[in-house]
């Protein structure tokens, strides 16, 4: 008997795969290490010209007083929400129902800092002003995630970003950055990212995401306020004795990477729009705006896997690696990168072709 592929084997086999830049293997760090000078000397425990260059550049970019780097945003964020706590003798932070810090970090900022959550919002709405202004105890911090990834990457209109920014201020509530996807958002405000930044106390970037690096995250705000977080790395641990394999992917990534937000941006609504003619599918948003959006369709896992098997053997073309259950419906998230510039468009258009054949039948 021939055992049927999964979904994920059929992906990795794959020609050609629909979002991203190239596989997450060892090539990524060849890549960026292939023009570096064997005589670059090291960073030692977060200090050193190669580490030093780059968060300057990263503090000019964001347009802060200071930058540091970090191997983890897990680590950034937990930490920069601590040093507001703390400085505000407050114990509580508001946050979206699907905020990072509250779903994939086994209740760090609890566990580790005893600190309490507030959730804000519907888990499939946006934090709004209003969200803001009906809370009734006292909060250290504010974190919104530009965009909000669980729910397609949505975004607020830039006037309402505004408005909950002057609110904190007008408030004394600090606001922090989860910007992990901040770079794919500027082509859609068509701002700058100092010009987003300016509106929070504190700002977390990451460079595996949409610039596609190894590890690492940047943690930016006021000298006061990252010479307290210097602190902090060092007590978790984050000051490995070198960073320098981070720090030198991160920069070449970003180098090679941040000019083509707007290429990746472009290219996420072409693909949302031929998502978006097959019956039974749709994607939130139904018009990204970023580079990575969510797509749902209405069957459900057991005869969706199949078709999507199909697809990649006799096209070539893989669009996800999983599929995550929604009752009779499945969804996974999806994105644009490299990768998409370089797919056959004639193979994109016969998979979506065999993709809305293969939906249709079972319709019928």
């Amino acid at each position: 008997m021939i055992k049927t592929k999964s979904l994920s084997e059929a992906f990795r086999e794959a020609e050609f795969r629909v979002g991203e830049h190239s596989k997450r293997n060892v090539q990524v760090l060849k890549e960026a290490f292939k023009d570096v000078s064997g005589n670059i000397e090291s960073d030692f425990y977060g200090r050193g010209k190669v580490i030093d260059d780059f968060q300057d550049q990263m503090m000019k970019y964001l347009g802060k007083e200071s930058a540091i780097f970090f191997p983890s945003g897990t680590m950034a964020q937990q930490i920069a929400l601590r040093i507001w706590c703390d400085e505000k003798k407050v114990k509580k932070v508001a946050y979206h129902p699907l905020c990072h810090l509250e779903l994939h970090e086994e209740d760090g900022l609890k566990k580790l800092h005893h600190i309490e959550s507030i959730l804000l919002a519907d888990k499939d709405q946006l934090i709004t002003l209003a969200d803001v202004q009906t809370i009734q105890e006292d909060i250290a911090c504010l974190v919104l995630e530009l965009p909000q990834s669980g729910i397609g990457g949505q975004l607020p209109d830039y006037t309402e970003l505004q408005a909950i920014s002057a609110y904190c201020r007008e408030k004394g509530i600090k606001l922090h950055l989860d910007g992990a996807r901040l770079f794919e958002i500027l082509p859609y405000y068509e701002k700058t990212a100092a010009e987003v930044c300016s509106l929070f106390d504190s700002v977390y970037i990451s460079f595996y995401k949409g610039i596609g690096g190894i590890a690492g995250a940047v943690l930016a705000g006021t000298k006061a306020f990252t010479s307290e977080s210097k602190i902090w790395k060092r007590r978790y641990g984050g000051d490995l004795i070198s960073l320098y394999p981070y720090v030198i992917s991160s920069d070449y990534y970003f180098k090679l990477r941040i000019n083509k937000m707007a290429q990746y941006y472009e290219e996420a609504k072409e693909l949302a729009k031929l998502y978006n003619q097959c019956p039974g599918v749709k994607t939130i948003p139904e018009n990204p705006v970023s580079n990575m959006f969510h797509v749902h369709m209405n069957l459900p896992e057991k005869e969706l896997e199949p078709i999507l098997v199909r697809i990649y053997e006799t096209t070539g073309i893989a669009f996800t690696s999983y599929l995550q259950q929604n009752g009779s419906s499945c969804s996974y998230e999806t994105n644009t990168g490299d990768n998409y510039a370089e797919l056959p468009k004639e193979k994109l258009r016969a998979a979506f072709s065999q993709l809305e054949k293969e939906i249709s039948k079972i319709a019928l």
